[in-house]
């Protein structure tokens, strides 16, 4: 229950339609895209930094726990609040601060929309490189949590590879400024440490990003297999050749199937998988490039290699893509995604041993993945109205995860680790990390109210927390 003192302090800072209290509005954030749920006791809406800052101050007062949320897409439990508290919504601090094309620079607010930065510098010939799946509904402030990639990262990387800057509110209320325009700024990378930090450590309330000039020529191509393997072969091919694509995306025969049923994009029902893959740069190399890995594809038994004609049928091909999620919506009551990484020459046998698992308990799992650095995401379909059956998808995506350690890669690629993975980060790091890992958030929270019970293990974290009514975990 949120302290009377505190809610009139709100209600004074805010006004009445400043936060949210009824119980059904509550509902509405009690969840993300992961399959978790608890209520927060109250959401409020900052409409600029010094409201943030403020709300974070009366919070410290009366000691609630606090959690930043941008869209709610994100598939960690990142932000749900499992000890209750105070929700913060940057919803309504979503200005585009400035565009400076002369310096490739633009200020944002966290609530600006990714893909609304493209589209803001695009007829000027710029982009925002990082391009999550959800780039039409995520926001900046929560791509810099959870360090968000897509598509595209396997030439241009991930979100800290585009934040220059941060303004953030340290847990006690005070204004922070680290980075800002200028290449290298001196001293430590605290800019690095807080993307992706998953707002255990601070509140990110405006954000400095790198914008790239657009390339003068993309060229897309499909490759169809009949095999998983051989499609997965062609990965590793292809970066023997030398060759970085923009984009290397694999969707296996369950997925595309579901996709073409959905957008009809052109994937061809028939087939065990498929490689869109994405070539940008000089006119002159990408033309190159393509043949190249036409010929790659085809040596590995590619039975067809399409190169798309036109703006709208590469277009077409990436709303598959992009909207794969919403196609496995149409099928399955409810899914679960996972996000492990591996190099790029076990991904053969990852999704061989994902088959496996499917098969041992007895779900569905389909893949749709950035083939190109290894970042699977297996999606396993279930049905919560059956017993057992969310139990049995929590037990297969820990074991594909476990997999993806023993075969040299990680537990989260670009969804985080929230509080889904926050006991199997222990199997991905020794005790020492864990433990520095524990002081560095003991250092900017020490009453560990900031996003507590994610990202650590419990025992390293903080998990001294309240259990609302109508906790799901």
């Amino acid at each position: 229950m949120i302290a009377t003192g505190a809610l009139q302090q709100i209600d004074k800072l805010l006004g009445p339609r400043g936060y949210l209290d009824s119980a059904d509005d509550l509902k509405l954030y009690e969840y993300d895209g992961s399959v978790d749920k608890a209520l927060p006791e109250l959401v409020v809406f900052p409409r600029s930094a010094e409201d943030a800052a403020e709300l974070v101050r009366i919070a410290h007062l009366h000691r609630i726990p606090i959690v930043g949320r941008g869209a709610g897409t994100g598939l960690s439990g990142g932000v749900i609040a499992r000890a209750g508290g105070i929700v913060i919504s940057f919803a309504r601090m979503n200005r585009i601060v400035e565009i400076d094309l002369a310096n490739e620079r633009a200020v944002l607010e966290p609530g600006v929309v990714n893909l609304e930065i493209t589209q803001a510098v695009e007829r000027d010939g710029y982009f925002y490189a990082p391009d999550p799946s959800s780039q039409k509904a995520c926001t900046i402030g929560g791509n810099v949590a959870e360090n968000a990639g897509g598509p595209h990262t396997l030439a241009y990387g991930v979100t800290t590879n585009h934040v220059l800057g941060l303004e953030t509110v340290l847990p006690d209320g005070t204004p922070m400024s680290i980075g800002g325009k200028a290449p290298d700024m001196p001293g430590y990378d605290l800019t690095g440490l807080l993307t992706g930090s998953e707002g255990t450590m601070a509140l990110v309330t405006g954000i400095i990003v790198r914008l790239m000039r657009q390339p003068e020529l993309v060229k897309t191509l499909l490759a169809i297999y009949d095999t998983v393997d051989d499609c997965a072969d062609s990965v590793a091919e292809i970066t023997a050749r030398v060759i970085t694509p923009a984009a290397v995306e694999m969707l296996d025969g369950v997925m595309l199937r579901m996709v073409e049923e959905a957008t009809h994009a052109g994937y061809p029902m028939d087939a065990a998988a498929v490689l869109l893959i994405e070539l940008e740069g000089l006119k002159e190399a990408v033309e190159e490039q393509a043949e190249q890995i036409v010929d790659a594809c085809k040596c590995c038994r590619a039975r067809e290699v399409r190169i798309a004609r036109s703006a709208i049928e590469r277009e077409l091909l990436w709303k598959g893509r992009k909207n794969a999620f919403g196609a496995v919506g149409r099928v399955s009551p409810s899914y679960y995604v996972q996000d492990g990484v591996v190099p790029r020459t076990k991904v053969a046998p990852t999704l061989r041993e994902i088959h496996r698992i499917s098969e041992k308990y007895g779900l569905t799992i389909s893949n749709i993945f950035h083939a190109g650095d290894g970042n699977m995401h297996p999606i396993i379909l279930f049905n919560h109205h059956k017993p057992g059956e969310l139990v049995r998808a929590k037990a297969a995506g820990d074991e594909i995860l476990r997999f993806c350690i023993a075969q040299g890669g990680s537990i989260t690629g670009e969804h985080g680790v929230g509080m889904e993975k926050m006991e199997l980060i222990a199997a991905q790091f020794p005790e020492e990390t864990l433990d520095m890992i524990a002081r560095f958030k003991r250092l900017f929270d020490p009453e560990c109210r900031l996003n507590p019970g994610k990202m650590l293990p419990t025992g390293k974290g903080c998990m001294e927390i309240r259990q609302p009514v109508g906790m799901q975990i």
